[in-house]
C-alpha cells in the first residue's frame, strides 16, 4: 500500500518516538473492530492518520488533521520553500479564504471575525482590548480555565476594575440550565461590566446555558446606560465543532476558540467572533497588519476605528496552517453541523449510561444533553486520576486527566470513534473493579 509523503513522515517519526505504537492491536481494540458493523462514519475516520493501534478518547487536546487540511498546509508549505516573497504576497491579498468558510459555519458575518493562533491569545487579545476602568467589576466563574482567570487578572490589575468568581454549581453532575443561569443573575452588580464564562467546562464536562445566561444579562442591560451595559464573553474551544449552534443562537456579545481541537483545524489557530457594533469598543494590543491600519500609518493620519480586522495580531505566522484553516470549517459544513452533533452526543450518552451503572465510578459529568457535550469526568475508586489513565494506554486507550486543583479521570468521545470503541473502553474500566 502506497502512502502520501506527508504520511510516510509521520509514519517514520512514530518509528523514532514511540516504537511501541506499531505492536498490532490486541484485546479490546481487536474485538471493538471485529465486530463493528458496517459504519457509515467509516469514510470520516478514512480522512485521518490517527495510529490505528489505539481507541483515542482524548482527541479534543489537539486535533489530528483530516486528509483535506493537511494536503492544504503541505501544498502552502511548498508554495512558502519554493518563493516565500510570492507565496506571501499572494495569500496576504486574499484573507476571505478563511474569514468566509469560518463565517458561513458560525453564521456571522465575515468582517466580524478576527485570527489567532489560539484560545489563549484570543483571550487576552479579548480582555486586554475592554475598556475596563478602576471600579468596574468583572464576573467569571470557579469553572473556568487558568487561561481566562489568568487573562482577566492581568486586564483587571493593569485597569484597576475587581475581578470576582462565582460557583455555577456544587456538583456538577447535577447542575441545570436554571441553576446556573440564576447563578448569573444573583451575582450580577449594579458595577458588573463583563461577564466571562466557558461554553464547556474542560474540568467537569459541564455544557453552560450560554442561551440562558445572554437572556439573563439582557434583562439586566435593558434599565442601563449604553456604557454601563454589561458585556457577555465566552471561550467557545470546547463546544465549538461539537455543537450544531449558531452565535445567534448562543446570543454572547464575543466568542473566542482555538480551531487545532474539536474543529479539526490546522495546529496554532483560533478565532474570535465579535458583534460588528462592540468591536469599536475594544482596544488593540498588538498592531494590525490589516489595510486600514498599516495605511493609516503610512500617511501619518489617526489610526481606523477598531473592527475584527484590526484586532487580529500582525507580524508573521504559521503561515501554512492559517492559510488552511478554512478547509476544516468546510470539511465540517460538508459533513453537516447537526449531523456531527448527533453522533458526538449519542457516543458520549452510551459512555455515560455506561459508567453511571458501574458502582466503582463516580460519573461528575451531568448526562442531560442540554448541560454536557462532548467531554465525560469521573472518579474510578481507589484508583488516581494519572493511574487511571497509565492503566488505560497499558490497554492501548488514550485517556486523560483534567488538570485542575481538584483533578478528574477524563474520556471524550469523538467523531472519529464508534460505538463498539466506546463500549471496548468500558469493559476495560469495568475491569479496574476486580
Amino acid at each position: 500500500m502506497s502512502t502520501t509523503p506527508i504520511e510516510r513522515r509521520h509514519f517514520l517519526a512514530g518509528l523514532t518516538a514511540a516504537p511501541m505504537l506499531l505492536a498490532p492491536p490486541e484485546g479490546s481494540i481487536r474485538a471493538a473492530r471485529a465486530s463493528a458493523p458496517r459504519d457509515p462514519w467509516a469514510h470520516v475516520r478514512a480522512q485521518f492518520a490517527l495510529s490505528p493501534d489505539r481507541i483515542h478518547m482524548a482527541g479534543f487536546l489537539l486535533a489530528s488533521h483530516p486528509r483535506r487540511v493537511r494536503d492544504a498546509i503541505e501544498r502552502y508549505r511548498r508554495a512558502l520553500d519554493d518563493n516565500p516573497a510570492l507565496a506571501l504576497e499572494q495569500q496576504s491579498v486574499n484573507p476571505q479564504m478563511v474569514v468566509k468558510p469560518a463565517a458561513t459555519y458560525l453564521g456571522v458575518r465575515p468582517e466580524e471575525i478576527a485570527l489567532t493562533d489560539s484560545t489563549t491569545m484570543g483571550l487576552a487579545i479579548l480582555y486586554h482590548g475592554l475598556p475596563l476602568r478602576a471600579g468596574d467589576d468583572v464576573l467569571t466563574t470557579e469553572h473556568d480555565h487558568y487561561s481566562t482567570h489568568e487573562s482577566l487578572r492581568l486586564a483587571t490589575q493593569k485597569s484597576g476594575a475587581t475581578l470576582r468568581k462565582v460557583a455555577l454549581y456544587e456538583k456538577p453532575a447535577a447542575a441545570t440550565v436554571e441553576s446556573m443561569a440564576h447563578a448569573i443573575r444573583q451575582a450580577i452588580a449594579p458595577n458588573t461590566r463583563v461577564v466571562a464564562i466557558t461554553w464547556v467546562h474542560s474540568s467537569t464536562g459541564v455544557k453552560t446555558p450560554v442561551r440562558a445566561i445572554a437572556d439573563v444579562i439582557a434583562g439586566a442591560n435593558a434599565g442601563r446606560a449604553s456604557q454601563d451595559r454589561i458585556v457577555l464573553c465566552v471561550d467557545g474551544v470546547h463546544g465549538l465543532g461539537v455543537e450544531d449552534v449558531t452565535m445567534a443562537d448562543l446570543g454572547c456579545d464575543f466568542f473566542v476558540a482555538g480551531t487545532h481541537k474539536w474543529l479539526f483545524g490546522p495546529r496554532g489557530t483560533g478565532v474570535i467572533w465579535g458583534r460588528a457594533e462592540l468591536w469599536p469598543l475594544l482596544r488593540p494590543t498588538i498592531p494590525a497588519f490589516g489595510f486600514q491600519s498599516y495605511e493609516a500609518w503610512l500617511r501619518g493620519g489617526q489610526a481606523p476605528v477598531t473592527t475584527a480586522d484590526v484586532m487580529t495580531p500582525g507580524g508573521f505566522h504559521s503561515f501554512e496552517h492559517r492559510w488552511a484553516l478554512g478547509e476544516a470549517f468546510e470539511f465540517h459544513r460538508e459533513i453537516g453541523k447537526a449531523q456531527i452533533a448527533g453522533r458526538i452526543h449519542e457516543l458520549n450518552r452510551q459512555c455515560k449510561d455506561g459508567l453511571a451503572a458501574m458502582k466503582h465510578i463516580t460519573l461528575h459529568t451531568p448526562r442531560h444533553d442540554a448541560v454536557s457535550s462532548g467531554l465525560i469526568t469521573f472518579e474510578v475508586s481507589g484508583i488516581g486520576p494519572r493511574e487511571f489513565v497509565k492503566r488505560m494506554r497499558a490497554k492501548r486507550i488514550v485517556a486523560s486527566s483534567t488538570p485542575y486543583a481538584t483533578s478528574y479521570a477524563r474520556l471524550a468521545p469523538g467523531l472519529l470513534n464508534t460505538p463498539e470503541e466506546v463500549d471496548a473502553v468500558l469493559r476495560e474500566v469495568r475491569q479496574l473493579a476486580i
